[in-house]
């Protein structure tokens, strides 16, 4: 098949990569000049294990399938990574709760060694630690998310598959058993093909409304909650990934993430916003430093600096349950040929590769 996908971020670059490999003519297109400048640029680059959601939700499944993929592919691929393991900490018993019910819930997820320690041996893996009970897990990582696009785009150009920059998809419509994409952009026109992949991530929901024959009734309202992220002076005092016990506002919780090079950063909070602003407030700052040291007493006053914010393209808005992933293919809306994506969020970056097979099913049915 010919096959258009959508947005160049690690999802549908991952898309693009699967459709490629199984002899598929692939055609990325990106209305930015360059691939992974939404969300996929603006995360915490976390490798998550995949113990947080429902059991037999898209999420649970692709997570964890997802990360095995993952780190397979990066170990291949010369991607830089490092499974540098995450505890998820209580501070007092009502959270010690919330931890025994994230490792039974990542258990019967499939989620290896998970262990459950308590204070003193949650310390002896982290002395600056301060918690009642822990959950370690070891499977839990990080990645160069710009590198894993790098060498995901390479495998779609090894393949015969291009990628094609500042090339909005304006529409789409039906035509003689194709799909007809109307493109924007310096030079504008129409091209044919038989199977598309709406990977658009904020755009997703808006292009969806413009397909022909699409039902109305599918097309998501899209929900927009800004992450702040703080970096933090001085030397790492951490080797790990912490974890507070999830908050009930649609986040983790404000957690202590490492890069590749150990620089310590905390975040994402969660701000419902309604337009693109990736401005962090330096005022959050003050929330910030109550959260972290409930697990961390000692971070120094003045140590925390606005370092950048991301956004999440979510399905649900304040004091809703957490949208599923939304993979919309022919059994679900009836049109050949076509697949929407639509609230893929964290963990979207884990779950890319399992996503991309998924998506490829569906068109390969």
């Amino acid at each position: 098949m010919e096959v258009l996908v959508v947005g160049a971020g690690v999802v549908g670059l991952a898309i693009g990569r699967a459709l490629a490999l199984r002899g598929h003519a692939v055609i990325v297109a990106e209305a930015e000049d360059a691939f992974g400048t939404g969300v996929s640029s603006r995360s915490s680059e976390v490798i998550h294990a995949g113990m947080y959601y429902p059991g037999g939700s898209e999420r649970a499944r692709h997570c964890v399938e997802g990360a095995r993929q993952l780190y397979n592919f990066c170990a291949s691929h010369g991607v830089p990574h490092r499974a540098c393991g995450k505890l998820i900490v209580a501070s007092d018993d009502g959270e010690a709760e919330k931890i025994a019910a994230i490792r039974r819930q990542g258990e019967a997820n499939g989620v290896p060694g998970l262990e459950l320690l308590d204070g003193s041996a949650a310390r002896q893996l982290e002395p600056n630690l301060a918690c009642t009970v822990a959950l370690h897990s070891p499977r839990t990582g990080v990645v160069d998310s710009h590198a894993l696009m790098l060498a995901l785009l390479g495998e779609i150009e090894d393949h015969g598959g291009a990628l094609a920059l500042r090339t909005p998809v304006e529409d789409l419509s039906r035509r003689a058993g194709q799909w007809q994409a109307a493109f924007g952009g310096a030079e504008p026109g129409t091209m044919a093909f038989d199977a598309v992949v709406n990977a658009a991530s904020f755009g997703a929901p808006a292009l969806a409304a413009r397909t022909e024959g699409y039902p109305a009734e599918r097309v998501p309202t899209l929900r927009l909650a800004r992450g702040n992220y703080f970096g933090c002076t001085g030397k790492p005092a951490f080797s790990r990934l912490i974890y507070p016990a999830p908050r009930i506002d649609g986040g983790l919780g404000i957690h202590l993430t490492l890069d590749l090079a150990g620089r310590t950063r905390f975040g994402p909070d969660v701000e419902w916003v309604d337009g693109f602003d990736y401005r962090v407030d330096p005022g959050r700052a003050e929330a910030f430093y109550g959260a972290i040291r409930r697990y961390w007493p000692g971070l120094p006053d003045g140590a925390l600096y606005p370092d950048y914010a991301g956004l999440r393209p979510k399905l649900t808005g304040p004091g809703e349950a957490a949208a599923d992933f939304r993979i919309d293919g022919p059994a679900e809306h009836g049109l050949p040929g076509l697949v929407h994506l639509f609230g893929i969020e964290s963990p979207g970056l884990t779950s890319s590769l399992s996503l991309a097979e998924a998506v490829a099913d569906r068109l390969d049915a």
